[in-house]
């Protein structure tokens, strides 16, 4: 994957970034139904996820393979999308795509992904995350139980720590 860059979305991107995340959702999470239609997904992505400034994408001889959405609140970095081409899964993309965030918003960074998301639970633990909280799915859209993650750096107190 050393041919592949990472580069900040355009609006140009929005429907093979759409194309991305749609593949990823339906191979890897198909226990999760998407709660919207294609289209509304579509849309989505080309009018309000792409339009943030939060976006990345990961392009080889112009095909994107990989999209990640980031944002910040006043307590945490979030890695908020992640999603990689079913082809481009296990040659290191997603990786990069951590270490990006990680020296972009720095510490810490919060993400949600499903329970049963068994390859990317160990992928964020495999990259220090750990677990702050299980929910049962009552706050998304696909009512899947989910995993609220947090990365920090090292010897750095956790934000939901009593620092004192």
């Amino acid at each position: 994957m050393d041919e592949v860059n990472i580069r900040p979305a355009t609006q140009l991107d929005a429907e093979p970034v759409a194309k991305v995340y749609l593949a990823s959702r339906k191979v890897f999470l198909s226990y999760a139904p998407l709660a919207h239609s294609d289209r509304d997904v579509r849309g989505w992505i080309a009018d309000h996820l792409i339009p943030s400034g939060g976006v990345a994408v990961a392009v080889r001889s112009e095909a994107i393979l990989g999209m990640m959405a980031t944002s910040r609140d006043e307590g945490a970095g979030w890695i908020d999308q992640l999603y990689l081409a079913p082809s481009a899964v296990g040659n290191g993309l997603g990786t990069r795509f951590v270490e990006r965030a990680k020296r972009e918003l720095g510490s810490p960074i919060r993400l949600y992904t499903f329970q049963a998301n068994a390859s990317s639970r160990r992928f964020y633990e495999g990259h220090g995350f750990r677990v702050l909280e299980l929910g049962d799915g009552s706050g998304n859209e696909e009512h899947c139980p989910d995993a609220l993650y947090e990365w920090t750096l090292p010897n750095a107190p956790a934000a939901g720590d009593d620092v004192r």
